[in-house]
């Protein structure tokens, strides 16, 4: 095993669609994730790294004023292995990145839950920055995930929401190359 993978979480079950390079990794899983452990893992002690920028996405425990008791994510593999490597190479035209690490859960989940974590690797912050924040935007309005969220008032499949497309859209623009 790469020593860049080494302090990867074991235990756990999960299917990783890419892994092209030490720290290049996309999973969609059921179980939970050690942040600490993945971080560690990110670029694999790779020296021209300068900066690592993080997200993670939780459960929230209201939505639309209703209290939510859990959030069940679904998708079809194939479709969601697809559309996640597309994005994440759409990532890496844009921003010379060393490594990037997109990991989404799936099943149910409760208030307080890791739903999402994302965290990219680059020589310079503002591509580190630029393109975990690209990462989580497009997850956010590209990934192909069903969110049906269950309150006191019975369970409701999530709409998209036009915030979610407007913070996307900046990414539509021509890309800038980040400084090198």
């Amino acid at each position: 095993m790469p020593a860049a993978t080494a302090a990867w979480p074991r235990a756990t079950r999960w299917r990783c669609f890419r892994r092209s390079r030490a720290g290049n990794v996309i999973r969609v899983q059921e179980q939970d994730f050690d942040v600490g452990a993945e971080i560690d893992g990110l670029g694999g002690g790779d020296r021209s790294i300068g900066g690592i920028a993080s997200f993670i996405g939780l459960v929230r425990d209201m939505a639309g004023g209703q209290r939510i008791r859990a959030m069940t994510l679904e998708h079809y593999p194939a479709m969601t292995e697809r559309e996640l490597k597309r994005i994440e190479a759409d990532a890496r035209a844009r921003w010379p990145l060393q490594a990037s690490l997109v990991i989404h859960r799936y099943g149910r989940l409760e208030p307080g839950d890791r739903i999402v974590f994302v965290a990219t690797a680059s020589a310079h912050r503002q591509a580190a920055f630029e393109s975990c924040m690209f990462l989580v935007d497009w997850l956010k309005t590209k990934a192909p995930f069903w969110k049906l969220e269950e309150t006191g008032a019975g369970a409701e499949w999530v709409a998209a929401k036009a915030s979610d497309d407007d913070a996307a859209e900046r990414w539509s623009r021509p890309a800038k190359k980040a400084a090198e």
